[in-house]
């Protein structure tokens, strides 16, 4: 035994165990993972900006703008939808800077990882679960309320009660569940829950295609309905703009309460992050589809909850459905109905395809560095997709779709959200000072404070003013996620257990990529970290950085381009064989 590893083990349990919660896992080990990824490298800067698009235009606008007007903060909603933009911006500038650094699939987990330590980086990478699956659960019961709509309009069809709406339902007053007589399960949202998870296990180009092609409906439909519903604008209807209290609803609170609830309709930019493994060239292209993506959408977000507000009383609202909804109270609308149902229901088609795609990445990557099972972290050997956390994801997000009402799905995606834009923002700051030299393909303007800090607290505000029955459920997720690390993830954690990993373990990932990091864990710097004592003859472990001694491979050829064969197939640097030269040092990273 080795004298750092006598001292590390004569040392207290509980600072052992501490130095084991804040390892990190060094930059050099995370980037080089990803750079031999098996994963197609097919999506371009015009990809991205139609994933964050197909993402974040959907529920906010179809189903949660009217929810949150009716119960949270009437036609200040539109308010809600600025603050919301506004923070969400924030943490964009954030998302993209630490995209760019670190081009890898796991989004705000992985970030995480290389600037807080295990720990954090498990409690974050389990809220992004949260986040990503409940999501889309919450958006498949969007979409069946739409499809519900379309087909009485169109055909004079209508679908009974007990198999399209969950049965239970939230009492906002109250604060508890309420039987929904007559319901049992909604039958359309595990439809499309399921049918969505078959596509994405057969490959990332197909699912690609198909949303940018939705993509484009759907905005089309959204600009038919702002210059389609705009006069039939009554100002009545705006009045009061902010209502005045009532229990839980409404005022300035409820204008707060609103923006945590429509937080929700701006995770798309997240999603855009996971797919950083297939983008071509993810430094350049991850933050202009961050960025771009956001932009073009909070934009649309305000416009359509202006006139929404304007042509209803925000107190009707309160529906699944609340654009075609609002229009059955007009004449000669019947045409617009119909067109808002088609895009409404391609358009959730293409959320819950990104909340789909982006979660089995997350726990892919988790997966991989031990956290997971080692089934979770592995390629379909044919399609090259996580074929097996997408079939768990797809089934777990149809059974909560099938039982559980969109307001309490929404809420909880939403507080995810808002805890994951807190730790990217502090991670920026972070890794500012631990990786200055870092190469960024784009950074945050104004320093390292004015940006970061301010959404970080914006973000806390408006976590702390969510309801106390939501928070709870928070924090109840979060607790099954510490038992869950304690059982599984602490003993089986690669940075922290590398003597567990043999190299078979390894080459069952079948990938290049994947390989022992024993050097860099946290018994290279228990000592240090413990009691100061290493020996000043010796050189400092600089333990964000592969030791040279590291059972590393660092390849001598790269660029992180495309190539494309005889047929103009797009092609990944694995599939031609070329090897992507990982940097010895920080500034010699070139994407």
């Amino acid at each position: 035994m080795d004298e750092t590893a006598a001292t590390s083990e004569a040392a207290p349990l509980w600072k052992r165990i501490g130095v084991r919660l804040i390892a990190r896992k060094p930059l050099e080990v995370i980037l080089q993972e990803g750079s031999k990824t098996q994963m197609r490298r097919v999506l371009g800067r015009l990809d991205l900006i139609a994933v964050g698009i197909g993402a974040i235009i959907g529920t906010g606008i179809f189903v949660l703008t009217g929810v949150a007007a009716a119960e949270n903060a009437g036609p200040a909603i539109i308010i809600s939808f600025m603050i919301a933009g506004l923070v969400s911006g924030l943490s964009a500038f954030s998302y993209s800077e630490l995209a760019s650094m670190v081009p890898i699939s796991g989004s705000a987990y992985t970030y995480t990882y290389a600037t807080m330590g295990e720990f954090m980086a498990w409690i974050i990478g389990w809220d992004l679960i949260l986040e990503y699956l409940v999501g889309a659960a919450t958006v498949a019961v969007g979409w069946s309320a739409y499809v519900v709509s379309f087909f009485k309009d169109v055909f004079g069809v209508e679908f009974t009660k007990k198999t399209t709406q969950a049965p239970v339902l939230w009492d906002n007053d109250e604060l508890a569940f309420k039987v929904n007589e007559g319901a049992y399960i909604n039958i359309p949202a595990i439809f499309i829950a399921l049918l969505v998870t078959l596509l994405l296990v057969f490959g990332i180009r197909q699912s690609s295609w198909l949303n940018q092609t939705v993509v484009c409906i759907k905005l089309v439909v959204v600009l038919f309905f702002i210059f389609g519903a705009c006069k039939y604008v009554d100002r009545k209807n705006y009045q009061p703009f902010v209502p005045p209290r009532e229990g839980n609803s409404y005022g300035a609170k409820g204008v707060f309460k609103g923006t945590q609830r429509v937080f929700f309709a701006y995770i798309g930019f997240d999603a855009v992050s996971t797919a950083a493994q297939e983008a071509k060239n993810p430094q350049k292209d991850l933050p202009w589809g961050i960025c771009a993506s956001l932009t073009i959408c909070t934009v649309l977000y305000i416009a359509v909850s202006t006139v929404l507000c304007g042509i209803i009383s925000y107190k009707e609202l309160n529906v699944a459905s609340p654009l075609t909804f609002a229009l059955e109270f007009h004449d000669n609308t019947k045409w617009l109905r119909i067109l808002i149902e088609i895009g409404a229901i391609a358009g959730l088609s293409s959320v819950i395809l990104i909340l789909l795609m982006g979660q089995p990445r997350i726990l892919f990557t988790m997966a991989r560095d031990g956290m997971f099972p080692k089934i979770f972290g592995r390629l379909h050997h044919r399609f090259k997709t996580p074929y097996v956390p997408t079939i768990v994801a797809g089934v777990v997000c149809a059974v909560l779709a099938g039982v559980l009402p969109v307001d309490i799905l929404g809420d909880m995606t939403s507080v995810g959200t808002l805890l994951a834009f807190i730790l990217v923002n502090i991670g920026v700051i972070i890794m500012r000072y631990t990786h200055p030299d870092a190469e960024r393909g784009f950074k945050v303007p104004l320093g390292n404070f004015i940006i970061p800090i301010p959404g970080a607290l914006i973000a806390l505000v408006i976590l702390v003013l969510s309801d106390g029955p939501t928070i709870y459920r928070l924090f109840i997720w979060l607790g099954v996620g510490v038992i869950v690390y304690v059982i599984y993830g602490y003993r089986h954690s690669r940075v922290g257990n590398p003597e567990k990993w043999s190299e078979e373990d390894l080459k069952y990932f079948q990938d290049a990529g994947i390989t022992n990091i024993e050097e860099n864990t946290p018994t290279a710097f228990e000592k240090e970290r413990i009691d100061g004592s290493f020996d000043s003859d010796k050189p400092s472990v600089n333990h964000d950085h592969v030791s040279k001694s590291a059972n590393v491979d660092m390849p001598e050829v790269h660029h992180y381009t495309s190539q494309e064969d005889n047929n103009g197939r797009v092609t990944s640097p694995v599939e031609d064989n070329i090897v992507p030269e990982m940097p010895t040092t920080p500034k010699q990273a070139r994407f």
